[in-house]
């Protein structure tokens, strides 16, 4: 997954590892979402998608690249859809795309975040340990 390429179409064929409502508390001063809302939402995502290749405690160590494409408001309905990119000997890196259903609109589906995250399997002490497959 890069950021520099055209926008995928929407994966009608999958389900989104989360989806989220946006809600009033979390917008900005211009009226939109906090770009650091829908980071916090990738965060999850990437999480629920990397538990699916190992089962013990993952922490987040990298955002690799995150690109915000369209806002996103009040109301829409955002999907958070994933994908493992990679899996080595302690990481997993997951892509995100991010699409929002305008509120306003049942038919507009806007491709509007991409990103790539990147977690590390540590053990009780919060080192890291070898993904478990």
């Amino acid at each position: 997954m890069t950021t520099h390429m055209n926008p995928p179409d929407y994966p009608k064929d999958r389900q989104p590892a989360i989806r989220v409502v946006m809600m009033p508390r979390d917008t900005n001063a211009v009226g939109t979402i906090f770009g650091g809302v829908i980071l916090s939402h990738i965060d999850l995502a990437a999480a629920t998608e990397a538990h699916l290749r190992h089962p013990g405690k993952l922490v987040t160590v990298s955002f690799d690249s995150v690109e915000f494409r369209q806002p996103v408001f009040v109301g829409d309905l955002v999907s958070f859809f994933t994908e493992t990119l990679r899996v080595g000997r302690t990481s997993i890196t997951v892509g995100v795309s991010v699409w929002a259903q305008r509120s306003r609109s049942r038919d507009s589906i806007v491709h509007v975040t991409e990103g790539r995250v990147t977690l590390v399997a540590v053990d009780e002490n919060l080192k890291p340990t070898p993904i478990v497959q």
